[in-house]
């Protein structure tokens, strides 16, 4: 195999939040590698020769992992639990993260913090929105925003104190996968 290429098999998510399944699968640590950081980013990814731009989330341990949607699978031609045929590779240029409707509601009330989010890289804003959607309460959540804007306003083009590898601050993990059970 080359370079950012591996055999994975697609894990059902333990934690559905819809009737819809999605699946998982977590990078082996030397093709996280690869990447330029260990934070989230999105990347070329094949599964069995079809391509995806797809969303890579950090692990917690230096590592990435990465949803895949069941029609992902189908046009791959892969199965849940039957392992596949992964190549990952960076992208040359990232893609703009969608902006949550809470921030662009406070960016557009601050014109000094919405000039400094309009000059900061992609990666940064990335960042930025990682930091918001990480909060586990909707309070956390309206603070961070606040905040963002507050440093933002003051010219902080990169949000502080935000480890976005999840490494040192324990904050992120692949999901847990559900049991599978015989004749699964």
């Amino acid at each position: 195999m080359t370079a950012g290429e591996f055999m994975a098999t697609p894990l059902q998510a333990l934690d559905q939040a819809s009737d819809v399944p999605w699946y998982f699968v977590v990078l082996p640590p030397e093709v996280s590698a690869t990447l330029p950081r260990r934070g989230r980013l999105t990347a070329a990814v094949w599964i069995n020769d079809e391509r995806f731009d797809i969303l890579l989330e950090p692990d917690g341990r230096k590592s990435h992992w990465m949803r895949i949607e069941p029609a992902m699978l189908q046009a791959a031609r892969a199965e849940p639990g039957v392992p596949a045929r992964f190549r990952v590779a960076q992208l040359e240029t990232q893609p703009e993260p969608e902006v949550p409707d809470d921030l662009i509601a406070a960016l557009s009330t601050q014109a000094a913090a919405q000039q400094t989010w309009a000059s900061t890289t992609t990666l940064a804003r990335v960042d930025w929105i990682h930091w918001l959607t990480s909060a586990k309460q909707a309070s956390t959540r309206a603070k961070r925003v606040r905040d963002a804007c507050e440093m933002l306003a003051d010219g902080k083009k990169r949000v502080c104190c935000f480890d976005p590898s999840g490494f040192y601050s324990k904050a992120f993990k692949a999901p847990e996968a559900k049991p599978r059970h015989a004749g699964d």
